[in-house]
């Protein structure tokens, strides 16, 4: 599953689940879509955030979706995708190094046990879980 968390950490958001043998960008356009949905019924602008990621996340199919949603995509550059020098795209070092509130939230959800290891055959019950882990999160922060 891919998550949306805002600078503290807090989960906003989670996408449907993605099999295993899937690459996280797999149908990214669609999963941020429904993301973004679910962000903007909460009152939420979703214009203008910055969307920090990895490496594995450089491709420009999301790049342009950002472009198209006006989203300031901070991705890495994957050095598999050609020469660094020769990139126009723009990435910010010190806004990447907040890019760890993704991992904490991440550690936190590894802390819920069912969640640890996907023991739920159904999708919806595996995505549920999770959204209970995301309440436990919230009134943790509280």
């Amino acid at each position: 599953m891919l998550f949306f968390c805002d600078n503290n950490g807090l989960p906003l958001s989670c996408s449907g689940v993605i099999s295993g043998n899937h690459h996280d960008t797999f149908e990214i356009e669609k999963q941020l879509e429904t993301m973004l949905e679910d962000i903007k019924k909460s009152n939420i602008r979703t214009e203008y955030l910055f969307l920090n990621a990895d490496a594995g996340f450089d491709t420009q199919e999301l790049r342009n979706y950002c472009v198209r949603k006006n989203l300031f995509a901070n991705i890495d550059f994957n050095k598999r995708n050609g020469n660094l020098s020769d990139r126009e795209e723009i990435f910010d070092e010190e806004l990447y190094r907040r890019r760890f509130v993704i991992e904490r939230m991440n550690a936190w959800i590894d802390g819920f046990k069912a969640l640890l290891i996907r023991y739920e055959k159904k999708e919806k019950h595996w995505r549920d879980l999770h959204l209970l882990a995301f309440v436990c999160i919230f009134i943790r922060k509280l």
